[in-house]
């Protein structure tokens, strides 16, 4: 139930309270770790980690005004792939800022890192590779960034994400 009043947080907070974002930008969230939130390790759930990953990423869609095309047109966001880093556990009612940006694409995937951090120290940090979904089927990441207006190449991506992606094929 907590990640529905997250939710509303964070719409309410993104329409009242911050500035539109552009495709390259950083969208910052900031939570808190809830009891909700904690394992038997009395720290944040591993899995609450990829779960407040969906808020960040939808934020950033929203923020950058993505969301009324992926209304009109049916898209929705999908992960295919995703690699986790924790460095450093996050406690019970500690704040956090997350930060999800987009590092760049190819034809098909889209290249997103998020990281959470806590006074400026980076305590996970994740890559996940994904696509926007529609009627009828995958689009080509073309396409989503002819719809979205942007035109530009993509930046390179760094070495440890291709390294990443030469792994896993």
């Amino acid at each position: 139930m907590n990640l529905y009043f997250r939710l509303l947080k964070l719409i309410l907070s993104r329409f009242f309270f911050r500035k539109p974002l552009k495709l390259l930008d950083t969208s910052i969230i900031e939570g808190r770790v809830w009891p909700t939130d904690i394992d038997n390790n009395l720290h944040m759930n591993n899995g609450r980690y990829l779960t407040l990953m969906d808020l960040g990423r939808f934020d950033w869609i929203l923020s950058c005004g993505y969301i009324g095309l992926c209304f009109k047109n049916r898209w929705f966001p999908i992960v295919g792939a995703l690699k986790i880093l924790y460095l450093k556990p996050l406690k019970p009612f500690e704040k956090f800022q997350l930060k999800t940006r987009i590092l760049g694409w190819d034809a098909k995937w889209i290249y997103v890192e998020q990281s959470f951090e806590v006074k400026g120290v980076l305590c996970s940090k994740s890559v996940l590779q994904g696509l926007f979904h529609g009627p009828q089927g995958k689009l080509s990441t073309s396409e989503w960034l002819k719809a979205a207006g942007y035109q530009k190449p993509s930046p390179k991506l760094p070495p440890d994400v291709r390294s990443w992606l030469r792994s896993s094929r």
